[in-house]
């Protein structure tokens, strides 16, 4: 589409559409949902709501409200359960500050669920997941590792605790996240981490943004028991795609504090990836751990002659 008033559309791949309304208003669009992702259809509806939230305050923006998509197997499943998974989604909803107005529901075989979510944003706010620069802090505010572990639910084989552990952690809302780095004004480049997993979406940034990102392994945050999950091959088969298709662009050191599949593991409303500002990164990292935000230095944004990752 050639329209001036689309101010991000496809070219990158980014989190949500973002078309101007006036000089200081715009809108941001997104629409997210995927099966089912725990047994329980309560936090089901929790975390596909809060994934599809998450694209708006990737984008620098404030949601206003949100439509449920819904695909249900009426047949064989009581729609009792789906009444949950409605409840999960709306009490999400309530926690983003923004309704849900209604939706579009299908007879399907399989139990689908999520949200097209609309919001605002001023046109000259708009954070995207390119403009990365040289010098940057890249800071991370959630732990990776919920592929792996919801792959170790569906084999048996999870370690105690863990369920209960994953299944907060992707229904967490990265609200108060995007809001602090939103008004922080020191964010560059910004983009949650999801189905590509942290290298993934790493490389979008900085191929994107013409530039090199290092991460230190060592430093990145992993939920407990994964790395001797992904030793055991507990890996889901979306994990395995997203390494295949950044390893031409990885630079990797083999002594790497974490395998490169745990960096690779597709998320499911993972955190935010952002590029800051180096003299205010230590700031921003402060005013997120006062909004209840742990998130940490993972690394740092280089020159990109050509574009790459490197782990270190």
């Amino acid at each position: 589409m050639h329209d001036a008033n689309v101010l991000v559309g496809t070219e990158t791949g980014d989190d949500a559409a973002v078309y101007r309304l006036s000089a200081d208003q715009a809108i941001v669009e997104t629409a997210d949902f995927f099966t089912p992702v725990v047994d329980d259809p309560y936090w089901f509806g929790r975390i596909a709501a809060a994934n599809a939230f998450s694209d708006i305050w990737a984008m620098g923006g404030r949601p206003l409200f949100a439509l449920n998509l819904v695909g249900w197997p009426v047949k064989t499943l009581p729609l009792e359960q789906l009444a949950e998974v409605l409840r999960g989604g709306a009490e999400t909803a309530a926690l983003a500050g923004a309704p849900v107005l209604g939706g579009h529901s299908i007879d399907d075989p399989e139990p689908k669920y999520g949200m097209a979510v609309t919001g605002l944003v001023h046109p000259d706010r708009i954070l995207r997941n390119v403009g990365a620069r040289p010098g940057d802090r890249l800071l991370l505010t959630k732990p990776l590792g919920s592929g792996i572990v919801t792959t170790a639910i569906k084999r048996g084989v999870a370690l105690g605790g863990l369920l209960d552990a994953v299944t907060r952690l992707m229904a967490e809302l990265n609200r108060a996240a995007g809001e602090a780095l939103a008004q922080s004004g020191a964010v560059h480049a910004l983009t949650d981490v999801t189905g590509f997993g942290l290298l993934g979406h790493a490389w979008g940034m900085a191929s994107g943004s013409g530039v090199a990102l290092r991460i230190r392994s060592q430093a990145v945050p992993v939920l407990d028991g994964v790395v001797d999950l992904a030793a055991a091959d507990v890996v889901p088969g979306g994990s395995r795609a997203n390494l295949a298709w950044v390893l031409p662009h990885l630079r990797a050191d083999p002594d790497a504090a974490l395998p490169l599949i745990v960096l690779a593991d597709a998320q499911t409303n993972g955190g935010l990836l952002a590029a800051v500002a180096p003299e205010r990164s230590a700031g921003l990292l402060a005013a997120l751990a006062a909004a209840g935000v742990k998130a940490t230095d993972i690394g740092e944004v280089l020159p990109g002659s050509p574009a790459r990752i490197e782990i270190v």
